[in-house]
């Protein structure tokens, strides 16, 4: 076995098979690159997944999906789009729950050039048909759930043309009247369709610059902003996580010899839309040739455990929280978990206690790695290890080899290690930008740095800690939630004169939201009201479990910036604030 460092070595020097250069292509900037890169993820479907065949690629419900199968229904859906019009460049939206037509549509929109929209599954309607009018979507594919959200709103989405429903009832009229130009139609009979010739893959040329994806975050001024990750973005990403495993076999023991050789198999709880879903299982599971069992409905500990024994599922890589609640749940020892060798989490340090109880409930991890990243990262920058020291463990690891991490001052200036500042990131993973947006994108990415928000220090060995936020954000359940979206919906009710919203810790959540509101003179208004108010506008999860009345005005400095830290009870107005 090799230490990390020797591995690492190894495997990126010259020759190696992640040989690092450097390059000035992408945006006339120096960058670390590997040598020998994917050109697109087209490459990526056409040469690895048709390499899988009769391997069963999908395991959803009742359906067993092979790679083969797969493919011939990806090349329907790029005939059914190519014959409707779109080409490259044009953007295809999915609203849905996590299934194979989720997975299929991404990679007949990438295979062809145009770019899919991962539209959030908890947005309500307003969000919805911002995404659709802010990304320029010509074809939407929905399940029926999340399209009866936008039932009798397509009007206000004029540049839609297509809805494919995913699971379709009673089609008929079903934009008559309302929206005479969208057609809405089934995503079966559209395969059905495009499979008339027995389409082979599309031959539009497809740089690494061109995008992909566009994935949104929410947005610190109010609205969502769509990330761009290009095919070079999304590549780099999938080489990183191959990397990973790469050095985690070098330098694990028991990780190394926990393949038999067999199939992995991976569980894919982490929402499509989200990066670590789409980017870096659903991606990375195509070229590994993994298959992927995809549960039905929503996240149910007993029910995943069921299907990790049902299916032999070796890899779990999710959200902590999703950790927590399937270690915590009274019936993990009534299933033989014993299939899972392998656990991966972001999204914040892994605690010791979080760690003992993995292994306690899946006896045979060997190896559980801790990664952090973001959607304008296309997913992973820095990984922790299986093979890191265990005084390490509340770290997030070192950064891939093509990436380079900095952290700074308010100003720009590169610190020492042990410094705290802004945790700045560089290399082929970062975004293109904001969609349709310059003004967030050169605020974000300026001189190449991605400036992330969030506050940190590297040690002597390279590696980072995350220490806080300097945006104001809160995570619930793996969902960013930026406070401000929420603080602006609040104000608009008549009866709330002021409000502002702060985290709070939640063993399983991470953070619930809470509002702290300053009623308006004469007003009266319940939690119930509140949180209706809040969910007429904005997504569930950020509907405030907390809400709170602050008797007098809320406490803010004379820049009006409010004092959160206050209304946490973590501190006090000082006469510099108030300067």
């Amino acid at each position: 076995m090799m230490t990390i460092a020797e591995a690492t070595a190894s495997l990126t020097g010259p020759g190696g098979q992640f040989e690092v250069t450097t390059t000035d292509e992408v945006d006339g900037m120096p960058m670390k690159v590997y040598k020998e890169r994917l050109p697109n993820l087209r490459f990526v479907s056409e040469v690895f997944g048709s390499a899988h065949g009769d391997k069963e690629f999908v395991v959803h419900g009742d359906r067993r999906i092979t790679y083969g199968d797969f493919l011939a229904e990806v090349n329907a859906v790029t005939a059914w789009l190519a014959a409707h019009g779109i080409a490259k460049g044009d953007r295809v939206a999915v609203l849905s729950a996590n299934n194979p037509q989720w997975c299929a549509t991404f990679w007949a929109a990438v295979n062809m050039g145009a770019i899919l929209v991962g539209l959030n599954g908890w947005w309500n309607t307003d969000e919805i048909t911002y995404g659709l009018n802010h990304s320029g979507s010509r074809v939407l594919v929905a399940d029926r759930a999340r399209y009866a959200r936008l039932e009798g709103h397509l009007h206000e989405v004029p540049l839609l043309e297509h809805v494919l429903l995913i699971d379709p009832t009673d089609l008929q009229g079903a934009a008559d009247g309302e929206a005479p130009g969208v057609t809405v139609a089934g995503y079966e009979q559209a395969v059905r369709e495009g499979s008339a010739g027995n389409p082979g893959f599309p031959d539009t040329e497809i740089s690494e610059s061109d995008p992909a994806v566009i994935f949104y975050t929410s947005g610190t001024t109010g609205r969502p902003k769509g990330a761009v990750s290009t095919h070079g973005n999304m590549v780099a990403n999938l080489q990183n996580t191959i990397f990973s495993l790469s050095l985690s076999a070098l330098t694990n023991p028991e990780a190394s010899r926990a393949g038999d050789g067999s199939q992995p198999v991976s569980l894919l709880t982490s929402p499509l839309f989200h990066v670590s879903g789409c980017h870096s299982t659903l991606v990375v599971g195509f070229m590994g040739g993994m298959k992927l069992v995809i549960p039905e409905g929503r996240f149910d500990p007993e029910k995943v455990f069921g299907l990790i024994e049902r299916e032999g599922v070796k890899i779990w890589a999710t959200v902590p929280t999703m950790i927590w609640r399937a270690t915590e749940h009274p019936a993990r020892h009534d299933h033989d978990l014993s299939s899972i060798v392998s656990v991966a989490f972001g999204g914040s340090p892994s605690a010791d206690e979080l760690q003992r109880r993995i292994r306690e409930t899946f006896p045979n991890v060997k190896a559980t790695t801790n990664a952090y990243g973001l959607t304008e990262s296309s997913s992973v920058a820095t990984i922790l290890a299986s093979g890191s020291s265990p005084e390490k463990a509340d770290s997030v690891g070192t950064p891939m080899p093509v990436v380079d991490i900095a952290v700074a001052d308010p100003v720009g200036r590169h610190l020492a290690p042990g410094e705290t500042g802004e945790v700045l990131i560089r290399g082929p993973i970062v975004m293109a930008g904001y969609w349709d947006n310059p003004e967030a994108t050169a605020e974000t990415i300026r001189d190449g740095w991605l400036h992330t928000g969030d506050v940190g220090h590297l040690d002597d060995d390279g590696f980072l800690y995350i220490t806080d936020r300097a945006k104001d954000m809160l995570i619930r359940g793996g969902e960013n939630v930026y406070c401000v979206e929420i603080e602006n919906r609040l104000v608009e009710h008549p009866g709330i004169a002021d409000a502002a919203v702060v985290g709070v810790p939640h063993p399983e959540l991470g953070e619930e939201v809470k509002a702290v509101i300053e009623l308006a003179p004469g007003a009266a208004l319940d939690d119930d009201e509140v949180r209706r108010w809040v969910g007429e506008a904005l997504a569930a999860f950020k509907v405030p479990t907390y809400v709170e009345r602050h008797e007098g005005k809320l406490p803010r400095n004379a820049s009006g910036k409010l004092l959160k830290n206050v209304l946490r009870g973590e501190g006090h107005v000082s006469f510099a604030e108030t300067m």
